[in-house]
């Protein structure tokens, strides 16, 4: 029995620290599989703190555990409400004209002797646009 206490032990190590590497190197977000990686791991090391009477750390690993469950709890709440998740109105300020959409183009290029060739964006208004 004392060896599952020592795995579960290390099984959590293994959860929270993968976790942390993935999302430190950029290959996982911080979302649900993060939480969840947290929330394992942080029940392995209860479990294996409270065998060996180690109680500073189940201590920090029940403050971990409730981090990761607040966390999950809050992301499957945002994603169910629809609400959340729409899109603003557009505001239109009084006084202000309406400009309409923008279009992003590329500009002609124009080559200055000895000066390397760059390709250089310019913001223009669409036809629909208003101006003032």
């Amino acid at each position: 029995m004392e060896l599952l206490w020592e795995i579960s032990g290390w099984a959590g190590a293994v959860a929270i620290l993968s976790a942390y590497l993935a999302v430190s190197m950029g290959w996982l977000k911080a979302g649900k599989g993060f939480q969840t990686a947290n929330l394992l791991g942080s029940c392995a090391f209860i479990i294996n703190g409270a065998f060996h009477e180690a109680w500073p750390s189940v201590v920090t690993n029940v403050a971990w555990f409730l981090i990761s469950a607040v966390a999950l709890l809050r992301m499957r709440a945002t994603q169910e409400s629809p609400v959340a998740a729409a899109e603003a109105p557009p505001v239109q300020f009084p006084g202000v004209p309406e400009t309409g959409p923008l279009a992003i183009i590329e500009a002609p290029q124009v080559q200055f002797p000895g000066l390397p060739e760059t390709g250089q964006l310019a913001i223009i208004e669409t036809p629909q646009a208003r101006c003032a």
